[in-house]
């Protein structure tokens, strides 16, 4: 009967050691969200609208700079490549 109570005792730790660690991991949270369709497909909208809102900004960020290099460039004077790049900076510039 020892083992068995032993054995009962070690289960039942066990048990709650788990149980500790689905409330630390917020495992219900995530499970209440997953059943809960209306809300994920809410959120996931939001993270698509700033992912979007991101990326937007990220490649205006990202093409000014590349002008700006472009005309840094220009300014050298290099004769090939300036020339090159002068067209390509003025058609962007009309098409702004």
């Amino acid at each position: 009967m020892g083992r068995i109570s032993q054995l009962s005792e070690r289960i039942e730790k066990k048990v709650d050691e788990l149980s500790e660690n689905m409330e630390r991991n917020k495992i219900r949270e995530y499970v209440d969200l997953m059943n809960n369709k209306k809300r994920l497909l809410f959120i996931n909208f939001i993270i698509g609208l700033a992912r979007g809102f991101g990326m937007a900004v990220g490649f205006t960020i990202l093409g000014a700079l590349a002008i700006y290099i472009l005309r840094m460039i220009i300014d050298l004077n290099l004769p090939l490549i300036g020339d090159l790049i002068a067209e390509l900076v003025k058609i962007v510039q009309e098409s702004l």
